[in-house]
């Protein structure tokens, strides 16, 4: 016998452990069945879940449940990415808090040699946090972005783009963190608002004394870099000095005015300084002009002066050699107060303006991130994005929605050179070997560095290993052909290349979906993926994205621990429509622990009656309108369902599982099905707990994706197989029933009659208690003889007293509802003050008008939706929708009085 009640801790760890002993998550490339493949975004090694990991792989799990049941050869291939900055940050962490020696005081060798020590003692967290979740990851075949055989890929990789000119060095401004040391890619760069200043500082005209042109700038501290002045082309007030020569303050440097559209007239002072190596804008101005690059700030963002200090030019009044001397070695904020000080005592400040702007932090480091000129290497993106493009064009890989196509060709069609290389330990470090003359070697190994040295020098020569690594999105690059055996010919990499679906957040279709599919296209010559299933953002119940400083956090763990990992997963993959971020609230995970506790006692119920599964039932056999009934709609519920998940519509196929289950066969089928079960033995009771049994074996059946522990443990406690079954279980079909649109037309009657009768009374404020006849006018003989089948049931239901046609004039006070060709009618002018009922229904509706009214106003006002955060508007909105809704209901129910 079933517990009373559900406890989702009892039975979820065992559960889990029971599939994964029995290798039920494991595909096999010797099966014949067709594959189905999901490559799970590799979650960096340091991390914990957090509930966009729990949306994205519940969301994935669905498919691969569904597919498994479906008769696929389902592989979910699960892994971790080695995170270079975050691992390295985590471990030199460690190392200070032990008391242990820095990075740099242990040597490579040894700190490498202390992360693998990490990897092997806390790397393994997050994954067994996924099977908390419930994930069915194909675990045997786990892969880390540094294992032996992926880090045998990226060396191949790296030496064939190499080899055919698509991987090269070159001197370019990448995104620098003074923190780490290292470079960074966009995706690890934060912007912050920052309140600052606008300096307008005063650069004199050469030859012209007493003139000067003022620009403005955010960043003093690197004007001594400056290699040109840029004004628009077209700006009058600065025309004659196009072409001539303004001396820059306090290295006494003469640098030209040059016209450039870059330069806003309607900015600042229109003029503005420009630094090629510390501005990325300022970086192009300065190609298209041919003008020199000389770096002021060192990697830790500190100043130094070998690259400008032979351009150094006396200039009354206007340089100060001796102080810019002084300032080699200070941090580059502090040069900059000392900078301003010195101009201002120069009198070539003009003024100083308040200025909030947008500033990139490292995401990690917390520090500004500073534009820099470094040696690094490139992969050439723009060609290999071309085939990519032309996949997304041709429909060779769909996104889903389609709107993020958009977004995929707008970063696409205008790619620059992506950097690979990062100055880090931990890592893919760079397989290029350097000979004193500065040679490069790319090679797999040292050994055939030295072989094809020897070749190009006719002598042995000592090479230099490059110490960069590579950037961690390049080996994750990989990630769909590296994790299944490449660059060897393996069975794996012959059935599931390419896979089905990448299910992932839109914040990374620029940084892993794209380069997925360049370098999977480049490699295997067809795309990695089919389609790319793109989420939303988990938010808090107001809009709002969450974060540790807001303190709206939700930890899917600890929402594990209270409402179960079913109740979890159902409320996100409920919540998870096409194109829209999720608000999670926690009485939404409540209601779904709810459903799971609905479901385990409507079972319990069948239990309680005798409803055991029967290999002799035949759904084709039913008599009884209403076996017919729940046969066919459980046929139209998996047809739902199923048509939900091939479009990927998750909260469609949520909302076809609960409305089935909760509210037409516990809800209805059930209480219909309660005089038949409660009643004598014979054929009808045995074809409803029949059809009862078809029913619930379906539910669980087709609930198994998104709820499986609740689901595995009702089908074996309820006796449809052994314990950890389902799992291996068949995807419902629909099965054959004879009459099945006469039994839905009567049933559906019934149910919109008992529905409309329970809607008036709740109106009216009719107590439970109360009990009245129901009165049908107009009413067609065929609604009058279901009406007659039906009696008992609409009593119990409805709570009549009777149901039968109108004779003569409807009774005063009857308050009406139409339902078909017939009208409804409960006499509530005895048991109900109706005027007061009006006047209660008429001052609820002037409440909610005026609600409305002042949302309507806020709405209608341009400063509030400009000013006020998106989540804001979007929840007056919301209001306004719920407002207006409430009004229609409320004026419905005051017509049904003057009826």
């Amino acid at each position: 016998m079933l517990d009373k009640s559900f406890d989702p801790a009892a039975i979820e760890q065992r559960l889990y452990e029971g599939w994964e002993k029995s290798g039920a998550f494991s595909a096999d490339p010797s099966s014949p069945a067709k594959p189905f493949t999901i490559m799970i975004p590799p979650p960096n090694v340091t991390g914990s879940l957090h509930i966009g990991h729990a949306l994205d792989n519940t969301l994935q799990d669905v498919l691969i449940r569904w597919r498994r049941m479906q008769g696929r050869d389902a592989l979910w291939q699960p892994g971790t990415d080695h995170a270079g900055i975050a691992t390295q940050m985590v471990v030199e962490r460690l190392l200070a808090q032990e008391g242990n020696a820095d990075r740099r005081s242990m040597g490579r060798e040894a700190f490498i040699k202390r992360v693998w020590e990490w990897k092997a003692e806390s790397g393994g967290t997050i994954t067994r946090q996924l099977r908390r979740l419930g994930a069915s990851l194909d675990w045997p075949r786990e892969r880390f972005t540094m294992d032996e055989g992926l880090s045998e890929a990226v060396r191949e990789v790296f030496v064939r783009l190499y080899r055919e000119g698509l991987l090269y060095r070159d001197k370019r401004l990448v995104n620098w963190d003074p923190k780490f040391l290292t470079a960074i890619s966009d995706l690890e760069v934060e912007s912050k608002e920052v309140k600052g200043s606008l300096w307008h500082l005063r650069y004199p005209v050469e030859g012209e004394p007493g003139r000067f042109l003022v620009v403005a700038t955010t960043r003093p501290e690197t004007m001594l870099g400056d290699t040109a002045v840029a004004v628009h082309p077209e700006d009058e007030r600065f025309r004659d000095l196009v072409g001539k020569r303004v001396i820059l303050p306090l290295t006494g440097r003469a640098i030209p005015v040059v016209a450039d559209e870059y330069s806003d007239p309607e900015k600042g002072s229109g003029a503005v300084k420009i630094t090629p190596a510390h501005d990325f804008n300022d970086f192009e101005v300065g190609k298209r002009h041919a003008l020199a690059s000389p770096s002021v700030l060192d990697a830790e963002g500190k100043v130094m002066l070998d690259e400008i200090a032979t351009t150094f030019a006396a200039a009354e009044g206007v340089s100060d050699l001796d102080f810019v001397r002084g300032l080699v070695g200070q941090d580059r904020f502090a040069a900059r107060k000392a900078i301003v000080t010195r101009l201002e005592e120069l009198e070539l400040v003009e003024k100083i303006e308040p200025h909030t702007h947008a500033v990139p932090h490292g995401d990690r480091s917390g520090v500004p991130i500073e534009p820099r000129l470094t040696m690094q290497w490139y992969v050439d993106a723009k060609t290999l994005a071309q085939p990519a493009i032309r996949a997304v064009e041709t429909g060779q890989t769909v996104f889903t929605p389609k709107q993020w196509e958009n977004t995929f060709f707008a970063w696409m069609r205008d790619i620059q050179p992506w950097c690979v290389s990062r100055q880090l330990w931990w890592g893919h470090q760079i397989p290029a070997w350097y000979a004193p003359d500065g040679e490069v070697i790319v090679a797999h190994t040292e050994d055939e560095a030295r072989s094809l040295a020897r070749e190009k020098f006719g002598r042995e020569v000592e090479l230099t290993r490059d110490e960069d690594v590579l950037d961690t999105w390049f080996s994750s690059a990989l990630w769909p052909f590296s994790t299944i055996g490449w660059p060897q010919k393996t069975p794996e990499l012959a059935k599931y290349y390419p896979g089905d679906v990448l299910v992932t957040g839109f914040d990374i279709i620029f940084f892993w979906v794209a380069r997925m599919m360049m370098m999977g296209i480049h490699f295997m010559g067809e795309v990695p993926f089919r389609t790319v299933c793109i989420h939303g953002l988990v938010r808090d119940e107001k809009g709002q994205k969450m974060s540790k400083s807001r303190g709206n956090v939700m930890d899917p763990l600890e929402l594990i621990d209270a409402h179960g990992a079913d109740a979890v997963r159902f409320t996100l993959c409920a919540l998870a429509g096409p194109g829209r971020d999720i608000k999670l609230a926690k009485q939404r995970i409540e209601g779904y622990r709810a459903f799971a506790t609905k479901i385990w006692n409507a079972s319990r119920f069948c239990e309680m009656n005798g409803i055991a599964p029967r290999q002799d039932f035949d759904p084709a056999t039913a008599k009884l309108p209403l076996s017919r009934w729940i046969l066919d709609a459980s046929n139209n519920a998996v047809a739902e369902a199923n048509a939900a998940l091939e479009a990927f519509r998750f909260d469609d196929y949520a909302g076809a599982c609960y409305r089935f289950t909760w509210n037409t066969f516990c809800d209805w089928f059930l209480e219909f099905a309660k005089p038949v079960l409660l009643g004598p033995d014979g054929a009808e009771k045995d074809e409803v707990k029949g059809a009862a049994q078809h029913v619930l074996g379906t539910i669980l059946r087709m609930l198994h994706p998104v709820m499986p522990f609740l689901t595995e443990e009702l089908w074996h406690r309820m006796g449809y197989g052994p314990e950890g079954s389902l799992i291996r279980e068949s995807w419902p079909e629909a099965v054959s029933v004879d009459g099945a649109a006469e039994a839905r037309a009567e049933l559906d009657w019934v149910v919109r009659l008992i529905s409309e009768v329970r809607t008036v009374r709740s109106e009216m404020n009719v107590a439970p208690s109360i009990t009245v006849p129901l009165l049908l006018a107009g009413a067609s003989g065929e609604s009058l003889e279901r009406a007659n089948r039906w009696t008992d049931a609409i009593r119990r239901l409805g709570r009549a007293t009777e149901i039968r046609a109108l004779d003569g004039e409807p009774p005063k006070g009857a308050v009406q509802a139409v339902i078909g060709e017939a009208t409804i009618m409960l006499p509530l002018a005895d048991v109900i003050d109706l005027s007061a009922e009006r006047a209660r229904l008429a001052k609820e509706r002037a409440r909610i008008a005026g609600e409305a009214q002042k949302i309507e106003a806020k709405l209608g006002n341009e400063t509030f939706v400009s000013r006020a955060p998106e989540e804001v508007v979007e929840e007056n909105r919301e209001r306004l929708v719920a407002a207006r809704t409430e009004m229609a209901r409320l004026d419905a129910a005051m017509a049904r009085i003057a009826g």
